[in-house]
């Protein structure tokens, strides 16, 4: 996802203008007019189901195989989890903690007037409760039909921000255009150059800025992605960092998953500039009864499903 391959496009809400941060490019619209509902996009076939393995994958076959999978599985996704994460709620992780809870991106009163890019930003959910709060978010992502539903969700509403398709690893932004930078879940754990990606963050980040990501915890890969008794046992070695791979029957990647251990995450957040300042651990809440993929109350309230690094460019 990182650096072989050329920056993707700049695009740009058909309501809004392209952020005075972004370069000198001619941005296109990521959607006329608003799609409809989840699931009513005509024409998917009916595909094999890939084969699952452990295998080396590069940047550009891992942003590649994703950008492919996002787009084919956006509807899916917003039609299962559409309703959890809100249309304008900041949802951190599966568990279910709201930002307005844990305020790690700082006071919420202290976002109005910052400038915010919102990395792996899906339909940008995130990003509209950011402009709720006063806050200048611009909400990219690699995949154009998440964008198109964050167009969707945003239809007729007052509040709007820009919308950019971009590879995370090639931010299309001036060094210091931002104030604060955000990810739930988004673009890093599908990366396999993390570091690449940070060191782009901290680029575009004035200084002081906080950089604050969620990803799976690194403990989960040694476990079958279960939410039942069965992804309770090891399964596989904590410290192999061989990608997950789904691959078509010419052996394609499709789908791509990084595996980085805490103390990897730790070093690669350090070795691009950032320092530290707090690493959460979302304990499971009594009122999350959901499943959502392998998390679940059952695992949950028994080892950590999620891993929030929270991080300042000095």
């Amino acid at each position: 996802m990182i650096q072989e391959h050329e920056p993707e496009t700049v695009r740009e809400t058909a309501r809004g203008t392209a952020p005075e941060t972004a370069p000198e490019t001619t941005p296109e619209t990521v959607l006329e007019a608003p799609p409809g509902e989840p699931g009513e996009r005509p024409g998917d076939e009916t595909e094999t189901e890939p084969e699952a393995t452990r295998r080396d994958s590069g940047a550009t076959e891992s942003s590649r195989a994703n950008r492919g999978w996002w787009d084919r599985n956006a509807d899916d996704y917003q039609i299962e989890h559409g309703t959890f994460l809100g249309d304008d709620r900041f949802v951190w992780c599966p568990e279910g903690l709201d930002e307005v809870e844990a305020g790690l991106l700082g006071p919420q009163e202290s976002l109005r007037g910052l400038d915010i890019l919102e990395i792996g930003a899906g339909a940008a959910q995130c990003s509209r409760w950011l402009a709720a709060q006063g806050a200048r978010p611009v909400a990219l992502d690699l995949s154009h039909r998440q964008l198109q539903h964050a167009l969707r969700i945003g239809e007729g509403r007052s509040l709007s921000f820009p919308l950019v398709e971009a590879d995370a690893g090639t931010l299309p932004f001036r060094d210091g255009s931002f104030d604060l930078a955000c990810s739930a879940y988004g673009a890093i754990p599908f990366v396999a150059d993390p570091v690449g990606v940070f060191r782009e963050v901290r680029r575009v980040l004035r200084p002081g800025g906080r950089w604050v990501f969620s990803v799976t915890h690194p403990v989960r890969w040694a476990f079958p992605d279960e939410p039942g008794p069965e992804g309770l046992s090891v399964a596989a070695s904590y410290f192999d960092r061989t990608p997950y791979v789904e691959q078509d029957e010419e052996g394609r990647a499709v789908y791509v998953e990084h595996h980085r251990t805490v103390g990897d995450r730790v070093r690669d957040v350090v070795a691009a500039g950032f320092r530290l300042i707090d690493l959460v651990e979302p304990e499971w809440p009594a009122w999350n009864t959901q499943e959502w993929g392998g998390w679940s109350p059952l695992r949950g309230n028994l080892i950590p499903g999620t891993a929030i690094f929270v991080c300042v460019r000095d």
